[in-house]
């Protein structure tokens, strides 16, 4: 199972550096990180998401308290959160093909950045699940590039699931 950790730390040099030391000497594994600062200066938060079942993040909890500059971690997994990811992803078409191509961009209300002869770039913004639907669909035209920002996470002040909601409409 993937766990998504919200870390909060205090904005100065090498932080990252001794989390990621961290995980190698532990040997977990990283499979999306995204970092910025917040709205208290001084203090950036470190968006995680990280393989392993609840007894391994408990374990990577207890770790990063450990170490300095870590202000607060929290396991955002079961906890209703708003989740984003940004791609940017360079798809192959001829010029036949890029009306097919736009209509899919239209459909998911996602954004033409350039246009070449035969190319064009694409910035996809949305929760992971719509990220991978997209990069599904235009697979078969050529994905030449991707890029992505990994996901970002807030906690839900209403506390409402909408993971919950959109099952009930199912």
């Amino acid at each position: 199972m993937k766990h998504t950790l919200s870390v909060l730390v205090e904005d100065e040099v090498g932080v990252l550096s001794r989390i990621s030391g961290l995980f190698a000497r532990r040997s977990f594994n990283i499979d999306s990180l995204g970092v910025g600062p917040t709205e208290v200066a001084g203090i950036s938060r470190i968006i995680m998401v990280v393989p392993g079942d609840q007894r391994t993040v408990e374990q990577i909890t207890k770790q990063l308290y450990k170490l300095i500059n870590i202000l607060k971690v929290d396991d955002l997994t079961a906890t209703p959160s708003v989740e984003r990811e940004l791609m940017l992803i360079k798809i192959h078409c001829t010029v036949d093909q890029r009306s097919s191509v736009v209509q899919i961009i239209n459909i998911f209300r996602a954004k033409i950045v350039d246009l070449a002869e035969n190319f064009l770039i694409a910035e996809v913004t949305g929760d992971p699940g719509k990220i991978a639907a997209f990069e599904k669909i235009v697979f078969n035209f050529g994905i030449v590039e991707i890029a992505r920002t990994g996901k970002i996470s807030l906690v839900r002040s209403s506390k409402i699931n909408s993971e919950f909601l959109k099952n009930l409409s199912e």
